[in-house]
């Protein structure tokens, strides 16, 4: 039975190899070049352990002719703790270079794991809506591992390899040019093998990669929606196509994979045993005649025994080369991702305001997209302390408003401006420190209830935490938690029910005092009791404050100082409940339905 993994799974994996980009490789560098020094002592170190593994037949070898053939005791011992000390002397400098590149792999790791970090968090909102988490997080982690592993294992490796296979050829030659020739002859077949694994490998291994590829997303998949899961009595339906689609494919890729390297491994083996069984019967036949020493034969078949192995460790050095080809283009790419919204040079830091908002000739298309509008000529002048709902049915434009007042977006045309200050002369930060956001998803941090609450607002007390909590109604389900406001919640607040959950985002966003309060659908996921329990205070905390809803529940905007109704990107209508109700038209429409849309 063929099985093949979906395209988003192999197209995921298309551009895992790419030839060597000396621009990526130079920008890839400047991660390494604090740590130059410490690459320069490695390089030291290596070659003092290549010359010590190239030394070692040799001194095998005078240990034979010189102590051996001779019968001297004393200059065997002394030839032995030569082999013995160039073993050592091995050991020892390969350690250190080892030890000594990890800290520059994990040094550079850390440096482009810290910078990619903060370019994610400089990115629009716009970047995340076509990028998926998947994908981000498999260039933070997946990607720079493999950029950590070529610098830490591969990158002088390539270098040993090579220095070592043309040390041990000067050797070998120098020792006995014709036994040489004899051992390089096996020499064409063995690349010619090489090559041939090299490309039916990266077949199979990319193969592999796919399938792993593949089995995690769908063991994700069932692990999230795994309530969903259960309540439709799913389990084994996903169970059989689990074992029967991507852990069976896994399963077979990884057996073809497992069948080109039992071939390859055997074949080098046997080149191997052909080389050495030729020098052995040819040095040995020059034995009898007294024109090859024992140590040279035996010298030849240690060094015969080291001349493979950097050659098949080049080809998989190259390999994993441009693996990290592909995966820096990967990251530095993200790196080079433009910030859609960006403070101006001059931007000003915003202080404290009063809560004045206007939107003055509003349009706006996503840059990627401007055949398709979400918003037309917006006009709207909101004073300071004023309760603002929009309302409208789904892709209106309600959100998109809101996001630009929070300059998750800049307007295509017009302007929107906080008691005068156009929002693109002032910074981002200064701007949402003055503003509340509470969204329809409730997201709570791994952490406490006291944790989650004062995340914005770090100076926060343990009364001022309370205070909020119990203006939303939060206080009291939190007090008969196990723990408290001492509660983990666990990633997400998997452990709260999602009314819960906007019970401590509410709090969280009310702690910090904004001048301008957002609630986007916020109390969407709460229940009826839940909700009447939160109105009340509500209506308190939004004295004082601009505030602007976006709900279906007509009971969270009734009592709103202006209601704007949207449809299609435009303003078509705005007033009080009852004006809107008296004119009989979309409101009055959306009042009859519910807001169920």
């Amino acid at each position: 039975m063929s099985i093949s993994p979906p395209d988003f799974v192999v197209k995921s994996e298309e551009q895992y190899d790419k030839p060597f980009d000396f621009a990526i490789a130079r920008r890839l560098y400047s991660y390494i070049y604090p740590y130059r020094l410490r690459v320069i002592f490695s390089l030291v170190f290596m070659g003092i352990a290549i010359a010590a593994n190239v030394a070692g037949p040799t001194f095998v070898k005078l240990a034979i002719d010189e102590g051996l053939n001779k019968k001297d005791p004393n200059r065997l011992l002394y030839w032995v703790l030569f082999y013995f000390g160039a073993s050592l002397l091995q050991w020892l400098f390969t350690y250190l270079r080892v030890m000594q590149m990890a800290f520059v792999g994990q040094s550079a790791i850390y440096s482009m794991r810290r910078d990619l970090f903060a370019h994610l968090q400089k990115l629009s909102i716009g970047f995340f809506n076509h990028y998926s988490v998947g994908r981000v997080i498999t260039r933070v982690i997946n990607d720079v591992e493999v950029v950590r592993e070529f610098t830490t294992f591969a990158l002088l490796a390539l270098l040993r390899d090579i220095f070592t296979l043309v040390g041990i050829m000067i050797a070998m030659l120098s020792m006995n040019l014709r036994l040489s020739l004899i051992t390089f002859s096996v020499l064409p077949l063995m690349v010619l093998a090489t090559m041939v694994f090299r490309n039916y490998s990266r077949v199979y291994y990319r193969r592999v990669r796919s399938a792993i590829s593949w089995v995690n997303s769908v063991l994700a998949e069932n692990i999230n929606a795994i309530r969903v899961v259960q309540a439709f009595s799913r389990q084994k339906q996903n169970f059989d196509n689990f074992s029967q689609s991507p852990n069976l494919y896994h399963f077979q890729t990884g057996l073809d994979a497992a069948k080109v390297g039992a071939i390859y491994f055997p074949v080098v083996d046997l080149l191997g045993a052909i080389a050495i069984a030729m020098v052995v019967y040819i040095g040995g036949t020059r034995f009898f005649g007294d024109t090859i020493s024992t140590g040279v034969l035996v010298a030849f078949i240690l060094y015969i025994d080291r001349f493979f192995e950097p050659i098949r460790d080049l080809f998989r050095r190259i390999d994993s080369l441009q693996s990290t080809m592909a995966g820096g283009e990967r990251i530095l790419n993200l790196l080079d991702t433009d910030v859609e919204v960006q403070d101006q040079p001059n931007a000003e830091v915003l202080g404290a305001f009063q809560g004045n908002v206007r939107y003055k000739d509003v349009s706006f298309h996503f840059p990627d997209d401007p055949t398709t509008t979400i918003l037309r000529n917006i006009n709207l002048d909101i004073k300071a302390g004023q309760n603002i709902a929009f309302v409208g049915r789904t892709g209106a434009g309600k959100t998109t408003i809101i996001k630009l007042l929070s300059r998750f977006h800049d307007p295509t045309t017009g302007s929107v401006t906080v008691d005068g200050w156009d929002l693109r002369a002032v910074t981002q930060m200064s701007l949402r420190q003055n503003m509340g956001i509470v969204l329809q998803d409730p997201f709570l941090f791994n952490g406490t209830v006291e944790e989650n609450i004062r995340f914005g607002k770090l100076d926060a007390t343990e009364a001022q935490i309370i205070d909020a909590a119990k203006a939303v109604g939060a206080h009291d389900f939190i007090n008969a938690m196990k723990n408290g406001y001492k509660t983990n919640v666990a990633e997400g607040g998997v452990l709260l029910s999602v009314g819960q959950r906007q019970l401590i985002s509410l709090a969280r966003a009310l702690l910090a005092d904004p001048r301008i309060l957002i609630l986007d659908e916020a109390t969407s996921s709460i229940d009826t009791q839940t909700e009447k329990l939160i109105q009340n205070a509500l209506a308190v905390l939004f004295k004082g404050r601009t505030s602007f809803v976006i709900a279906h529940r007509l009971s969270t905007i009734t009592h709103a100082d202006k209601i704007v109704v949207l449809e299609n990107g435009r303003i078509i209508e705005q007033g009080t409940h009852s004006e809107l109700l008296e004119n009989r038209k979309k409101y009055f429409e959306l009042y009859h339905t519910g807001f169920d849309d």
